[in-house]
């Protein structure tokens, strides 16, 4: 497994990750857990470094999955996000100090990691204003003086939210970035090179939509996420699109997720992209589509790639 720099942490990292949203049973469908299990054990097998989660994911279980395999890999780059308050009905977005600081040191608990420090926290999709006002960027700073973190950073929504993240220090980024939808990391890129963050690119597959073989009639299972996501019109339109890019898929690229995979890599801001299978064989499928490395893809069909995507209304 290739390795990249962490932006500025000092950290190096595995260049494909491994998310586990889909894994604790909340995006798709419920996953027993030993099959979690095996999937993350597979991937560690494989020269993965990086585990993004939660401290929602599975309500908790998640985390404690992950302190399981920290226990045996002590040099995984845990990343876990906070902010997030399931323990109330609907859930509420949370960033206030005093709920912070013990939410990380749930994490912390949850994964096993006495007193030591969680290699990173991100903020879980905050509002600007919980960016701009500062307390949580302040909460952050103190919890990494005492030990708590090692790093911290911002799982941002929108451009805005990672442009005041930047701006108030994160040493790490983690953005949607596919082929569908590139434009806030190519907006924000001069910023990360200045500031050096360290960039996870989530959504690399575009939960599932690059995957390039569903049906325009295609139905999503109860508990789902994308039953919400999309109406039916919004799904059609979306696997038009897809007809753009398909021309990325010939010589060694043989699927379009794996086109996918590759053109995120392509980008070297990004540091890891992070991948969701919800198997081992989805997860042996994507790195062997991934390929050999540099280069991704052809300089050619990159280039291409701005114009393809403005002819189908992708601002790129």
């Amino acid at each position: 497994m290739r390795k990249r720099p962490l932006g500025r942490t000092g950290l190096v990292v595995s260049e494909l990750g491994i998310g586990t949203w889909g894994l604790g049973g909340d995006a798709y469908g419920a996953v027993e857990e030993a099959e979690a299990e095996k999937v993350l054990r597979r991937a560690i097998e494989m020269g993965f470094s990086v585990i993004d989660t939660a401290d929602g994911y599975g309500a908790g279980r998640m985390e404690r999955l992950c302190g399981r395999l920290l226990a045996d890999h002590p040099d995984l780059c845990i990343v876990t996000k906070v902010g997030v308050d399931k323990t109330v009905e609907p859930a509420r977005k949370c960033f206030e100090p005093a709920y912070l600081r013990a939410a990380v040191e749930r994490s912390q608990k949850r994964l096993g990691l006495g007193a030591n420090a969680i290699p990173v926290v991100l903020l879980h999709h905050p509002t600007p204003d919980a960016i701009f006002l500062g307390d949580a960027v302040t909460a952050l700073e103190t919890m990494k003086k005492d030990g708590l973190l090692r790093h911290w950073g911002v799982a941002a929504g929108d451009e805005d939210v990672a442009r005041a993240a930047i701006d108030k220090g994160a040493a790490i980024l983690e953005l949607a970035y596919n082929l569908l939808h590139p434009l806030d990391l190519h907006r924000l890129s001069g910023d990360i090179m200045v500031a050096g963050c360290g960039v996870l690119a989530r959504s690399v597959l575009a939960y599932g939509l690059l995957s390039g073989h569903w049906a325009p009639d295609r139905e999503f299972p109860s508990g789902d996420h994308r039953n919400d996501r999309w109406t039916k019109m919004e799904l059609e339109h979306r696997l038009a699109q897809l007809d753009a890019v398909r021309y990325l898929v010939k010589g060694d690229v043989h699927t379009l997720r794996g086109a996918a995979v590759r053109y995120v890599l392509a980008n070297h801001l990004v540091s890891s992209a992070v991948l969701g299978p919800k198997s081992v064989q989805q997860l042996e499928q994507l790195v062997r589509e991934t390929g050999g490395g540099p280069r991704y893809l052809p300089d050619d069909d990159l280039r291409q790639l701005p114009r393809a995507l403005d002819k189908v209304g992708i601002a790129s």
